[in-house]
């Protein structure tokens, strides 16, 4: 492995930086069909599962397999992202249904137990079913071709080797049964374990299949993955095609741009095989790039109830900010990493959807029992009977009896929501059976 300078290993949410509809040359293939700006923003928002009667048989997992990969990340306000992208879609499930939902495991070949899913970088570092394994031996052979990502180690070769001998004799570890990821300095002042067990993971001979109190749990790959999916069959076009193809169907209809953010693939690399994906090219109105639209999307056109919920903010329908803003209208922005006095919407803001629409945004906490909408914008008076909707179930759903709005940007809408909270009723309601989209041109 070849010497080089340690340097710092960015956070999860540094991960989230977007690709930009900035001016490229790019393919203009010949449309098949015209979709009006709303038909465009209804096949995203069923795509995305927030649009028509959810699959609740299918639950968690059917989510999961939907979206392709459910990004994690360290902030926990509510709940954890991960959590939040079910609960959005699915409405009040139990947030220890979710996380067994994800991390448990299935019966394998000599009654061994096989995981649902494993985590990988993705978009950024994502739960992944399980299926989509052989689609990342792309990245995985990158990794190795480069010989590092963050960090070097000093000895790899006895580094890697006292891990690998570790899992294969005692099973499953976390970092710190291994040995501790620290060295006692800054966070990403890695020992030399740490290093090694996270290379093994980029590399595919380790695996993580399970967080434990937010821990990544390692395995052998040739143990947890199964026997048909552990391979690096598939050449680097054959994986990209797949994982466009699969971008394609998870987002509905999306430009090149929207194509590659979604598993963090290159403009070229989504130019190499776009023709092949099964894609169709269709133009939308307001739209000044090419789009392609997933078949069946355009087979059956979108219809039913919409869901009132709060979204994570790394939730897959908004986590490309430039697309967000050309299908919603809505600018919306992390401030957690912003200096406080700087924020406009707050720590974790969390865009209200209602009706199809974005409607306004809350930057929720929890005091005991109570939780506390700290700061709240609204998009006028349609937005207050969503909002308190949301506000009720989300409550619910984390434990709380109460609501307390502390902070609002006019003080009118700020009124009629506190009076509107006093009206809502049973939280248990489902906010989801509420909301018709308003008409659209």
């Amino acid at each position: 492995m070849p010497a080089a300078l340690s340097v710092p290993a960015p956070t999860l949410c540094h991960m989230t930086a977007v690709t930009q509809d900035v001016p490229r040359r790019e393919p203009a293939p010949r449309p098949v069909t015209t979709l009006s700006a709303g038909e465009a923003r209804r096949m995203a928002l069923r795509a995305q599962g927030l649009l028509g009667a959810p699959d609740r048989r299918a639950g968690v997992r059917g989510i999961l397999r939907r979206l392709g990969a459910v990004q994690l990340d360290t902030i926990s306000v509510l709940a954890r992202s991960h959590e939040l992208v079910p609960y959005a879609r699915l409405g009040a499930v139990g947030r220890t249904a979710v996380e067994t939902a994800y991390w448990s495991t299935a019966p394998g070949d000599g009654g061994a137990g096989r995981p649902h899913s494993f985590e990988y970088w993705s978009h950024a570092a994502c739960v992944l079913p399980i299926e989509e394994w052989p689609l990342f031996a792309f990245r995985r052979r990158a990794r190795r071709a480069k010989g590092h990502r963050w960090h070097v180690l000093k000895d790899s070769e006895r580094s890697c080797a006292a891990v690998l001998d570790r899992l294969r004799a005692e099973g499953p570890l976390t970092t710190s049964e291994l040995g501790g990821g620290r060295k006692g300095g800054e966070w990403w002042d890695w020992s030399e374990t740490k290093i090694a067990v996270e290379w093994l993971l980029d590399t595919g001979e380790v695996v993580c299949t399970e967080r434990r109190a937010w821990k990544r749990v390692y395995d052998l790959a040739e143990r947890a993955v199964p026997g048909p999916l552990l391979h690096d069959d598939l050449d680097d076009t054959a994986c990209i095609r797949r994982l466009v193809a699969q971008a394609g169907a998870a987002l509905g209809v999306a430009t090149r741009a929207d194509l590659a953010d979604y598993h963090r693939l290159k403009a070229e690399q989504v130019d190499a095989v776009i023709e092949d994906t099964g894609l169709v090219p269709v133009a939308v109105e307001g739209w000044a790039r090419p789009a392609w639209a997933d078949p069946a999307a355009l087979a059956a056109p979108p219809r039913g109830r919409h869901r009132t919920t709060l979204l994570s903010p790394f939730d897959s329908l908004i986590w490309d900010r430039p697309r967000t803003e050309r299908i919603f209208g809505f600018t919306h922005r992390l401030e957690a990493y912003v200096p406080k006095a700087k924020r406009i919407h707050g720590y974790f803001a969390m865009p209200l959807l209602a009706g199809g629409r974005l409607l306004g945004r809350v930057d929720p906490a929890r005091e005991g029992r109570t939780l506390v909408a700290r700061q709240l914008s609204l998009q006028g008076p349609r937005a207050v009977l969503p909002m308190a909707l949301a506000l009720r179930e989300a409550a619910s759903w984390v434990g709380c009896d109460d609501i307390r709005v502390e902070r609002c940007d006019d003080p009118r809408l700020a009124a009629a929501l506190r009076t509107e909270l006093t009206r809502t009723g049973d939280p248990h309601s489902g906010p989801d059976d509420t909301t018709e989209e308003a008409p659209t041109t």
